[in-house]
This record gives C-alpha cells, sequence and structure tokens, in this order.
C-alpha cells in the first residue's frame, strides 16, 4: 500500500512539475528594435540640469553595449536648483506573468569620462505600480571605459523583503542639485532584476546545425536546443573570413534560432555563438558555420514568409499538445484553439511545400489529435485557452471565460476539416487522423449553443459553474461568419440555416443596436452598407469595412468565392473592404508616418500601448502597421500585397523581421515595434499565400461534403 501510494505521489508532483509555467527574467532593457530614441523610456529636466534626449525618450546608441546590439545613452548635466530623471519602462507582453524569484536589481554601466566627482553620479531608484518612487541609491563609483555591473538589493529601495518583480514597473535614474560641470556620459545596458543566489555555471558547450544560404537580406542560424537551465542569453557572432569577429546579437535560451538581418545581398559568412550564464560570464564558441545570401524572385519572397511563419507552429510549438502558443514570448505551457486551428492550415501548407516531409506531418498531426481527444471540451466545444501539459481549461481572460468558445473551436475546426481531407492515404496512421477529426467533428454540440429552443442567435461562450454570464450572441458583420456556416453544415448537430439570417445577418433592433455600437455608426448597422467609401462601393460591413481580419479568419479554409447570399458574393465583398483599407492608407488622412501604397492594411495586432484592432476610420486608426493585414490578403490585392511585403523586408526588416517572419506590428510615429508574433496572425500569412499562390487550402476545405450541403441549405432559402 505504502509503495502505491509513493507511486501516486510521483505521478501527481511529475504532473506539477510538467505543468509549471516557464519563468521569465523580469527585463527593463536589452536590446531595442528600433534606432534613434527608446519608446519605453521617458526623460524629464528642469532648471540649468539637462539631459540628452529625442522626443522626450533616451538615445539609443548602437555603436556601444554590453550586449549587442545597442545600449541607452545618459548624457547629462547637472546644475544647481536644477533636475533631471530618466525612466527606462518595463515593457509588459501579452502572456508573460510568470516570473523567476528576485533579490536584486542588475545593469551594466559605461562611462566615458575620465574624470568625474562622486556626487555626479545619478541616483536609482524603482517606480511603482503607482508611478510612486522607492527610496534612492546613489552610484558611488564607476570606473572609466569599460563596462561594470551594478547589483543592488532591492532591500535598498524598500528596506522589506516582501515585493514581486511585477510590483515595479520602471528603473529611474536621476541628478537633483548638482554643482555646474561638464557633460557627463553613460551607457546603461541590460537593465534587469536578478537572484543573487542563482549564479550556477553553465556547463553546456554551443553546436551550430545549421545557417542558411537562400535569403536576400539576411541569414538564419539555429543551433542545438539549450537545456542548461544557467543559461541567460546566446551570444552571435558573425565574420566574413572566419576570423574577424563582429558581435550580432542576443537570443533568449528557448528560442534555438536567430535571423541576422544585416541587408546585403550575395555576401558570405561565418557563424559562431557562445553562452552567457547569469553573470554574464561567457562560454567558449562553436564551430564556424557558414550562411550566404543571394537575389531572390518574387515567388521565394513569397516562399520566405510562408516558411518563416510556419515555422511559428512547427518548432515554436507546446511540445505536449504540439498546438500553438497564443504569442511569442508568452506562456509557453498554454495553447490557443484558435491560433491552433490556423496553425493546423499552415502545417498542411508546408508539408505540401516540403518544408517538413508527409511523415513527420502525419506524427505532429497525431500528437495533436490524441491531446485534443483527451483536453476539456464543454458541450463538445472546446475552450478558448488551453493548458498543454494537462489539457485543462485555462481562464486567460479571466474567471468567467473558463468554458466552452464558439468561435475559436470554429476556428480549430476550420482547420481539421480541411486536414481530413488533406490526408487521404489509405495509410492506417492517416485514416486514425481522419476518424480523429469526424468524431470532434460529429461530437460539436452547435445546437446547444443557441441557449433558447426559439433563440435567434447562436451564443459566443458557455461557462461550466455560471452558465451564460459572459452573454455575447453572435452578430456579423466580423470574423464569426464560420460559426454560422460550420453550425448549419453539422452532419450530426445542426442549426436551422434560417439562422444565417436572423443571427448572422440579423436586421431586427438588436443587430442594428450592436453594430452602432461598436462601428460608432449607423453605416452597416442593417448588415447591408451599400456605401461609397474611397471610391469603392460597399455591400455588407460595418462602418468602412472593419479590420482587415474580418476578411481573413472565416475565408482560410472557405472559399468565399463560393459563398454568396441575398446580399453579395464575399470574394468580391472582402476584396472592396481590402481596396476600402489600401486606399485609406494611401490617402492617409492622418497623416500617419510610414503609411502608403506600400504600408497598408489595419488590423488587429499588438501595439506600443495596448492591443487593439484597427481599422480605416480615423478613432479607430491608432498609426501602427500590422505586417499580416496586407499579406494575408493577397488573394484579394496581390500587386498591393506584394509591395508591402517587399517594403517590410527590404525596407524595414532591420527590425522587423525575425525567427518567425514579420514581428506583430510597428509605428514608426512612435518609433515602436513588436517584440511578439502572435498565433492568430502569422498563419493567415502561410495560409493566404497559399490560397493565392495554389488555392490549396479553399480546394481541400470545400471538398468536404458536408461544407457543400451547409452551403446549399442557405443558398435555398435565397
Amino acid at each position: 500500500m505504502l509503495r502505491y501510494k509513493l507511486i501516486i505521489f510521483c505521478i501527481l508532483f511529475s504532473i506539477v512539475l510538467n505543468a509549471q509555467e516557464y519563468e521569465y527574467n523580469y527585463t527593463f532593457f536589452t536590446n531595442s528594435n528600433m534606432s534613434g530614441n527608446y519608446f519605453s523610456s521617458r526623460i524629464a529636466a528642469a532648471g540649468n540640469s539637462s539631459i540628452r534626449n529625442i522626443d522626450h525618450r533616451l538615445p539609443v546608441n548602437n555603436l556601444k553595449y554590453h550586449t549587442p546590439g545597442n545600449s541607452l545613452t545618459l548624457q547629462y548635466k547637472n546644475a544647481p536648483r536644477g533636475k533631471w530623471s530618466a525612466a527606462i519602462f518595463y515593457r509588459e507582453k501579452r502572456g508573460m506573468d510568470h516570473f523567476k524569484k528576485i533579490n536584486t536589481l542588475s545593469f551594466w554601466v559605461f562611462r566615458t569620462f575620465s574624470t568625474v566627482q562622486l556626487n555626479e553620479l545619478p541616483q536609482v531608484q524603482l517606480m511603482r505600480r503607482d508611478s510612486s518612487l522607492t527610496s534612492s541609491f546613489t552610484l558611488e563609483k564607476i570606473n572609466a571605459n569599460k563596462w561594470e555591473q551594478v547589483n543592488i538589493p532591492i532591500t535598498s529601495f524598500i528596506g522589506s523583503a516582501d515585493y514581486q518583480p511585477t510590483d515595479f514597473i520602471a528603473v529611474v535614474f536621476s541628478f537633483q542639485n548638482g554643482r555646474e560641470d561638464s557633460e557627463h556620459v553613460l551607457y546603461i545596458d541590460d537593465i534587469e532584476f536578478s537572484n543573487a543566489e542563482n549564479s550556477g555555471t553553465v556547463t553546456a558547450l554551443p553546436v551550430i546545425t545549421s545557417a542558411s544560404n537562400g535569403y536576400a537580406m539576411h541569414v538564419d542560424i539555429t543551433w542545438e536546443k539549450i537545456t542548461d537551465k544557467n543559461v541567460r542569453l546566446i551570444k552571435i557572432y558573425r565574420s566574413t573570413d572566419g576570423k574577424k569577429l563582429s558581435l550580432v546579437g542576443v537570443q533568449e535560451p528557448y528560442i534555438n534560432r536567430y535571423a541576422d538581418f544585416h541587408g546585403k545581398t550575395g555576401q558570405q559568412y561565418f557563424y559562431t555563438i557562445s553562452l552567457l550564464d547569469n553573470n554574464y560570464r561567457e562560454t567558449k564558441r562553436s564551430k564556424f558555420v557558414r550562411g550566404a545570401t543571394k537575389a531572390m524572385t518574387d515567388e521565394d519572397l513569397l516562399t520566405m514568409v510562408q516558411q518563416a511563419s510556419f515555422r511559428y507552429y512547427w518548432e515554436a510549438n507546446e511540445p505536449t499538445s504540439g498546438l500553438a502558443r497564443e504569442n511569442i514570448h508568452g506562456r509557453q505551457n498554454m495553447v490557443a484553439s484558435g491560433a491552433s486551428g490556423f496553425g493546423i492550415m499552415a502545417l498542411i501548407v508546408g508539408t505540401e511545400r516540403k518544408f517538413i516531409s508527409r511523415k513527420v506531418s502525419v506524427e505532429r498531426f497525431t500528437k495533436i489529435l490524441n491531446f485534443l481527444g483527451k483536453a476539456d471540451r464543454f458541450h463538445g466545444v472546446y475552450p478558448h485557452f488551453l493548458d498543454g501539459p494537462t489539457g485543462k481549461v485555462e481562464p486567460f481572460f479571466g474567471s468567467r471565460d473558463n468554458g466552452a468558445d464558439l468561435v475559436e473551436t470554429s476556428f480549430l475546426l476550420q482547420g481539421l476539416l480541411a486536414a481530413r481531407q488533406y490526408f487521404s492515404s489509405n495509410d492506417p496512421e492517416e485514416k486514425m487522423i481522419r476518424d480523429k477529426i469526424t468524431a470532434i467533428w460529429e461530437g460539436t454540440e452547435w445546437d446547444w449553443f443557441k441557449r433558447y429552443p426559439d433563440s435567434k442567435f447562436l451564443y459566443w461562450h458557455w461557462s461550466p459553474d455560471q452558465e451564460w454570464i459572459i452573454d455575447h450572441n453572435l452578430i456579423g458583420w466580423n470574423e464569426t461568419m464560420v460559426t454560422y456556416l460550420l453550425a448549419i453544415a453539422s452532419p450530426t448537430h445542426a442549426v436551422s440555416p434560417t439562422m444565417y439570417y436572423s443571427g448572422w445577418a440579423n436586421q431586427d433592433s438588436t443587430g442594428i443596436k450592436y453594430r452602432s455600437a461598436w462601428g460608432q455608426t449607423t453605416d452597416g448597422s442593417m448588415y447591408t452598407n451599400g456605401n461609397t467609401y474611397f471610391g469603392v462601393k460597399l455591400d455588407v460591413g460595418v462602418s468602412t469595412g472593419g479590420p482587415l481580419f474580418f476578411t481573413h479568419y472565416s475565408y482560410m479554409g472557405y472559399d468565399p468565392h463560393l459563398i454568396t447570399d441575398k446580399y453579395t458574393n464575399y470574394f468580391r465583398n472582402n476584396q472592396n473592404i481590402a481596396k476600402i483599407n489600401y486606399r485609406y492608407c494611401v490617402e492617409n488622412p492622418k497623416k500617419i508616418k510610414g503609411y502608403g501604397d506600400s504600408a497598408w492594411g489595419l488590423t488587429a495586432s499588438d501595439g506600443p500601448f495596448n492591443y487593439s484592432a484597427d481599422e480605416p476610420v480615423a478613432w479607430q486608426d491608432n498609426g501602427k502597421i500590422t505586417p499580416t493585414g496586407a499579406i494575408s490578403s493577397f488573394p484579394y490585392l496581390p500587386e498591393a500585397s506584394m509591395k508591402a511585403l517587399k517594403n517590410y523586408y527590404f525596407n524595414h526588416g532591420k527590425f522587423l523581421w525575425g525567427e518567425y517572419g514579420f514581428k506583430d506590428a510597428f509605428d514608426l510615429t512612435n518609433n515602436w515595434c513588436s517584440d511578439i508574433y502572435m498565433g492568430l496572425n502569422q498563419a493567415p500569412m502561410t495560409v493566404m499565400i497559399e490560397n493565392y499562390r495554389t488555392g490549396l487550402i479553399w480546394k481541400l476545405f470545400m471538398q468536404n461534403p458536408e461544407i457543400k450541403t451547409g452551403l446549399k441549405k442557405i443558398n435555398d432559402l435565397q
């Protein structure tokens, strides 16, 4: 009995360990994506004191750094009755909410002047979430012309051991009431909270596995995955001759890839890497690996973007489930149902384009379907987020979102039904894939989500303990057409095709009120629109059509050419929405920096201040450019999409291109670029480019007999 209890304990303990979320370093600054000024900083000065700034932000220095590729410049002058301050803010990232234990503020300083009075060095404080400041710590000595690490116990700021890293939002350097003196220059780098007790030695030796030879402006370097928990960063070096080295950048240890965007075509390089421990001590470097760049055709560029975005779902998946994470960097155990559905379609594209073999693709789909067969479902419907190691619902958006999400499940099933047609051989493994997908499809209780027997609408959410508390009925025009189409097409739990018009295309007071509220206009509040915007007539859509993801999410599997109701054909309507979006950005009524015929596509993405769904109307145009907007619109506006792709890669790739293709968004006005890639935004680029090139996913999905039957039911109502 004791042995039995011990075995059970070990199993449970193992589950707890496996389910533990990845803990990040709480870092205020490692590198700036952008040259010029650092977006996440603010400076202030008064009296005769001054501090160099660019638009009230600290300058970025690309020539001097502790870890490549840049640092922040503190160039200041102290004066009597004067003061200055510079705050470096923590950049919050969606889902990056588990952090290592800390007891120290650590940063690296380089000073260029040889003599300075001790009382001319700045003081350091931490800023709390309410913007109040802690006690100050004055720097006492910094040697000249060398990088020095400064370690300050956090108790020096607050006098207490009761704190969490998230209690603080910024590190503040400042000085008040100095003497008249010459300007002083400090460079600051690698600002983070650390744990002084975490000083383990790195035992691993780095091994580069490959460097690419096929891209125009960058080389992809990959290395063996790092498992040593004492590794803080990977340091990348480049050489033109295999001897003289240049520092390129650093990478987080959980990513075994780096995109070196050097911006030169037809060049050969040699690469080597080393590992840094938590005290930035460096290991020996790896052996050199050769990489090169070459000229690329338009077709090559399309394949490059497809493959890079595909890697998000192939390489950076959650390993237990094989499914897609919500975003990177973010929670590493949490998978997103909708993004996974999009990712499944991207995996099909990658298989067909031979980015991976069919054999390993079958293995991945087997893992995915085994996971989905055991994961939490509620009346056959998956939650928005699942914990990968356990398959349990993850209420990431709050305690009410702890059950079924009908829309995210629709996105997931769109991908699965395309996969059911793709894996069509008589091979037992492929047959098992088809059978498991069919079981999930037939087990989805769409009719349960009517909520009431005579309901006009489907409802988005259901909670096992709070039932319909979110109370969100589904009304178009938005991203949820796929939900009604699948519910009508279901072979086991179908809803009446009349719900397409009573729910999705609802035209009574409920629909009018709903659309008017989110669109802040009566244009399109009847579902139909009929107005002309920027010379383009819009049949269906609220305001000017909304963010571009409305034309992507429901139409990655469903071919909009084949969807026509009594109001419009949806390929033509989607194309017109893309045209309006494009022409708005070309006309650029708000004079946003960067907008034009090669930078367009307002849609939902990360932003400098918050996540937002941008659209071509003044009140909802936040000035950020999201690559997936234009690139996922290739089927609608191929020439304009290609022009945007080339602009993003050739002109902005230095900060915008990374391990998984284009980063989520950028804002030239605020000199900001996102640090993350999003699961909902990477796959549409892979899939919609393929639909433009070959129609692959459209053809596969539309081969499902139930899909054809569902559309016929709606057509019969006309």
